[in-house]
């Protein structure tokens, strides 16, 4: 097993860090036992969550892989400084007026990326992909692409359909930090309606699969549609379920106001911008060959360090 000491600096940008560690080079023979897996992982201190600022230096001490609770080779972890992010935004075209009163944030929340960053905006109706803008380096461009919610017409396919299809989009991109910002109540009654009913659909299951093969980190927004926002807290349950299901098993977060439509996002992307400017793309040697589902752990000697990455992902 190979460890990996990390000191993190303010906000990443002075710190890069990607290099071989302690162990010789894997000979032919070792490669033939062995392939590369890159995931998502956020590092940062409970402390700065609770405080809504970062600190300056974050001492990560060792870091360890381990799938099925087998310990793994850490290759190189790729920062912020010299791997920059690439961001699909997702809006769900049939939530209440409320979000409009967010749009404006959203925006900002594009603009204040930082340079390198490229974003792609899409909306998602009745489980089909709009595209507004392309992945672009131009934030402005981005920015001024979000419009207005349609509103009203629900579909019940809900949004897992639309985030397979855009994460699709990031196979034209070169490997490294991947992020999805998912606007939406979650919501899926394709299997009926029940508090389960939203992530036990193929297109769920799907999202999530197709999330951790591509290494993408899914962040969601709960706001509610007018099929949530009826007054029916097994829907509204459902859909905060089944959006929390899908970040904690990419490696992202979900946020919720409550059951109710978020007064402001700005909380919300607080949270945010610490978890993206914290993000690595950590690349580490599987010794498990045979196809099936492996579960990751990530882990520092540091107790005050927190790290959110990837429950697992299905080798096929």
């Amino acid at each position: 097993m190979r460890t990996f000491t990390l000191s993190i600096g303010f906000l990443l940008t002075v710190l890069t860090v990607q290099y071989s560690i302690l162990a010789q080079e894997p000979t032919s023979r070792d490669r033939q036992r062995v392939r590369t897996v890159t995931i998502p992982i956020s590092i940062y201190t409970k402390k700065e969550l609770r405080e809504d600022q970062t600190s300056e230096i974050i001492q990560a001490d060792r870091l360890t892989v381990k799938e099925n609770k087998e310990d793994q080779t850490i290759l190189s972890i790729r920062s912020v400084s010299n791997t920059p992010l690439a961001l699909a935004v997702l809006i769900q075209d049939d939530l209440t007026g409320n979000i409009n009163l967010q749009l404006r944030d959203i925006a900002k929340f594009i603009t204040g990326m930082p340079k390198g960053t490229r974003v792609m905006v899409a909306y998602i109706r009745g489980g089909t992909l709009q595209i507004r803008q392309k992945f672009t380096d131009d934030l402005e461009k981005a920015a001024k692409s979000i419009r207005i919610v349609s509103g009203a017409g629900a579909g019940s396919n809900g949004p897992y359909a639309g985030v397979a299809d855009a994460l699709k989009r990031f196979d034209s991109l070169p490997a490294g930090r991947r992020a999805v910002l998912l606007v939406s109540d979650g919501v899926d009654t394709s299997n009926g309606v029940s508090a389960a009913s939203s992530f036990q659909s193929v297109d769920f299951d799907r999202a999530v699969t197709r999330a951790q093969k591509m290494s993408v980190a899914i962040y969601s927004f709960f706001t509610p549609t007018s099929l949530s926002d009826s007054g029916s807290t097994q829907l509204t349950l459902g859909g905060q379920g089944a959006l929390n299901k899908l970040s904690e098993e990419t490696g992202g977060r979900a946020f919720f106001q409550g059951s109710l439509a978020p007064i402001s996002f700005d909380p919300f992307f607080r949270d945010l911008n610490i978890l993206l400017g914290r993000q690595f793309a950590l690349t580490y040697l599987s010794t498990n060959m045979k196809k099936g589902y492996y579960k990751v752990e990530v882990a520092s000697t540091n107790p005050e360090i927190k790290i959110e990455h990837p429950k697992g992902y299905y080798h096929r």
